[in-house]
């Protein structure tokens, strides 16, 4: 490179040449062969799951979020030979406004039901998908510091790329590995206050609503239809100046809940305050949640709310792939740009063009 100031008209003043960099780059990184994982089959992924194999099971929940067909047919196959296998845990399913601290409350949680009962628990995080990028930090481990040190604690982030708010019928397949893999508590962590509570609920045991005192008016921006699928609603943060705020919140709360029908399970939700920072309170939380788990189990409605869920699913499956065959007909992208040009130039309304493409879908060879 020429530097202007070793010019003669610069007396006194000259700049020596750098040293020429290396490359950023490893110049052996070509060279390197990278060890693929050798593929499995069905037998080998049931039979790893059945033994309570971590990396195969990681594999597996790998198979069901993949959008490739093979292997989303690959992994029907393993979940329908798990499906005998599951269905003996206790489903938890853990939401709130951001900043409740919910993976800090699983943490806690977690930690305080494997001490004090044993067995296995997996933690199913769906983390929120950027709208743009559709990118996720999936950063739920570094906030469950205990749990993901603990061999017996299994913890899944999944990007929600936006689907239904971040949890779907993927979801609740992995529920069903995670069970035959011998996970006999299961939390289900969903992205925060939205639509994602209703497929939430639909594949739970337990709601759990997380709040916190404090932030302004408690009651204000909780949709009515949250509180009506809570099964208990807990106050976090219940330590230090916030103990008594917490402890008006729980009262908002509890009068709130007076208002409403009873729920189907006949059991009026609990109220309770904690704090997940400092572990006070969360025996209570563990015993309000199996407290009601052995009262609906007792009733019969623990296995009713199962068959609700499961013929839930069920047309959520039916309205999923009609969608994906719809969008993947023949000459389907072609007709959607070409009605998309005609419904922004004000050619046809929206109506007619959608009614146009289902005509297409319709017709034989085309679905």
């Amino acid at each position: 490179m020429e530097h202007p100031e070793n010019d003669k008209a610069y007396k006194g003043l000259k700049v020596n040449e750098g040293i020429e960099q290396p490359n950023s780059l490893n110049p052996y990184l070509s060279q390197i062969k990278r060890k693929r994982a050798p593929s499995l089959s069905v037998d080998d992924y049931v039979n790893g799951i059945l033994r309570g194999d971590v990396t195969i099971l990681s594999r597996a929940v790998t198979l069901i979020e993949s959008l490739l067909p093979e292997h989303q047919t690959l992994a029907q196959e393993v979940v329908e030979r798990c499906l005998p296998h599951s269905g003996k845990s206790v489903r938890i399913g853990i939401t709130g406004v951001p900043g409740a601290g919910k993976s800090t409350s699983i943490d806690s949680f977690g930690m305080h039901v494997l001490r004090e009962k044993g067995g296995k628990l997996a933690v199913l995080a769906v983390d929120p998908s950027s709208e743009r990028s559709k990118g996720s930090i999936l950063g739920d481990k570094t906030r469950m510091e205990q749990l993901s040190q603990q061999p017996n604690a299994f913890i899944r982030p999944s990007a929600s790329a936006g689907s239904l708010g971040g949890v779907a019928r993927k979801t609740r397949e992995t529920i069903v590995l995670c069970e035959a893999a011998g996970y006999d508590t299961i939390f289900v962590e969903t992205v925060g206050v939205g639509q994602s509570e209703t497929a939430v609920y639909s594949m739970v045991d337990f709601f759990l609503l997380l709040q916190i005192a404090g932030a302004g008016d408690e009651l204000q921006g909780i949709k009515r239809g949250i509180m009506e699928m809570a099964d208990g609603i807990v106050i976090n943060k219940a330590d230090g100046n916030n103990i008594e705020e917490a402890k008006r919140a729980a009262v908002h709360y509890r009068n709130a809940l007076q208002l409403f029908p009873m729920p189907q399970s006949g059991i009026r939700p609990q109220v309770l305050t904690y704090s997940g920072f400092y572990n006070i309170g969360i025996k209570e939380v563990w015993d309000m949640i199996f407290g009601y788990i052995e009262k609906v189990k007792e009733s019969g409605f623990f296995e009713e709310r199962r068959h609700i869920q499961a013929k839930y699913w069920m047309y959520e499956t039916i309205d999923e792939q009609l969608r994906n065959r719809f969008y993947n007909a023949h000459g389907m992208n072609d007709l959607l740009a070409k009605y998309e040009s005609m419904v922004l130039n004000g050619k046809i309304t929206s109506f007619a063009a959608a009614g146009k493409l289902l005509e297409h879908y319709e017709k034989p060879n085309n679905g």
